[in-house]
């Protein structure tokens, strides 16, 4: 075990001045590896420092945890690629309950992943391993390793559906969080400034390559019109171009696959018959900032997960009918609802429990965050630290088996918790 709660503390306080003294070779890699921005990789240490000085709160929480697996297991994680400084916070709350942790980037961050094993092993040594192989290989270790009782795994769910299975037969946790499609709700009396804000914001940020960024955009019908015409104005602003660029907000999407896949989407929303207001180009990886007007719930781009600069937007009548819309849907990420009183009862309506439960089977209709009027870097803060995140359908679960019967959990969860047990 890694030390008192206090000692992980104080490694937390190195780790930060690590990676403040590291900020611009973290934004440099995140920038060549990656293609994000500079200004959006330079945030994004602030916010990760932030969340790591939040595990003094988390103590009452953590404090009285103890590894799954006991003293000499290992959690195995294995990170997405859409983020630099903020897989540091998956890490380290998997650390905090005394976990020792074998970690596997991405391959798209190579030298990200070489750099965070240089600031963490003078601070943390054998408590943290990384690992540079195949995803495949280290997954199916992990789920054969007897000393490795539980895997968290952030990716795509079609890749890791198919390990259910296996992990029945050997009786292993695995953690999942993956994609969303997340709903973004306007009625008309909603505070339009903060609407805009918010969605202006959580849509790019990483040139909209998060799972949480709003991906349908409804907008009761007797605005519509008018919120499109405002949007448009406000992308037409937005700047795309080199991710060194102090000046570029838009920069090249680092996904080959989230490129055809975005230019799939578009196309086949014009030949289905909605309008682009703006962008609709792709030249190499770099997506445009695009407006879908008039999307339809068949189209990809309000089925699949969008994971790029393109909001696909669709006018609705009544509160009814937008949660219906809204919830049905295979992924149940995290939704955002802006308005007054059918605002309030549709945020109700989607919202799934507070903590992640045991479910038949994949639970659809449901988010495991829903917010109302309220910005996702507001309801975003404390994510993995004090936080539960996670969702329902095929945004993320839980595989598990307890008193040998296998069951699945779904909703916002605790790496922490979900990696530890309680203290007898």
């Amino acid at each position: 075990m890694s030390g008192s709660y206090d000692q992980r503390l104080g490694k937390i306080d190195d780790l930060c001045d690590s990676i403040t003294k590291n900020r611009d070779e973290i934004v440099r890699l995140a920038v060549e590896e990656l293609n994000f921005t500079a200004r959006d990789s330079s945030y994004e240490v602030d916010i990760v420092i932030d969340r790591l000085k939040m595990f003094a709160e988390a103590r009452p929480i953590l404090e009285n945890r103890v590894p799954l697996g006991g003293m000499d297991s290992r959690i195995s994680l294995m990170l997405s690629y859409n983020g630099s400084s903020w897989l540091n916070t998956a890490i380290i709350s998997i650390y905090m309950t005394g976990n020792k942790v074998n970690v596997r980037f991405s391959s798209k961050g190579k030298s990200l992943m070489d750099l965070t094993e240089k600031m963490y092993r003078p601070i943390f040594g054998d408590g943290i391993r990384f690992f540079s192989g195949g995803g495949k290989d280290f997954l199916e270790k992990s789920l054969h390793d007897p000393k490795i009782p539980a895997t968290v795994v952030f990716g795509f769910d079609e890749n890791i559906v198919p390990y259910r299975d296996l992990c029945r037969q050997r009786g292993k946790k695995l953690v999942f969080e993956g994609p969303g499609q997340d709903p973004f709700i306007v009625f008309p009396n909603a505070d339009m400034d903060l609407v805009f804000r918010d969605l202006m914001n959580a849509k790019f940020w990483y040139s909209g390559q998060t799972c949480t960024a709003p991906k349908r955009i409804f907008v009761q019908r007797s605005i519509y019109d008018s919120f499109i015409d405002e949007l448009t104005g406000k992308v037409s602003k937005l700047k795309a171009g080199d991710p060194r660029s102090p000046a570029t907000d838009i920069s090249p999407v680092a996904s080959n696959l989230a490129v055809s896949r975005i230019a799939a989407q578009i196309e086949q929303a014009v030949h289905k018959g909605a309008t682009l207001t703006i962008g609709g180009k792709i030249e190499g990886n770099l997506i445009h900032p695009t407006v879908v007007k008039n999307a339809t719930d068949d189209m990809l781009g309000m089925q699949e997960e969008v994971f790029g600069p393109v909001i696909f937007s669709s006018p609705f009548d009544t509160a009814m009918e937008v949660i219906n819309r809204a919830s049905n849907h295979k992924y149940g990420l995290r939704a955002a609802v802006f308005g007054g009183a059918d605002a309030s009862r549709t945020a109700a309506a989607l919202k799934g429990e507070d903590y992640c439960h045991p479910v038949p089977d994949y639970t659809f209709g449901k988010f495991g965050t829903v917010t109302l009027n309220e910005t996702r870097a507001v309801s975003w803060r404390g994510a993995f630290v004090t936080k539960p995140i996670g969702g329902y359908g095929y945004s993320g679960w839980i595989w598990e088996t307890a008193e040998g019967i296998s069951q699945m959990k779904q909703g916002p969860k605790l790496l922490s918790i979900e990696t530890s047990s309680e203290a007898v």
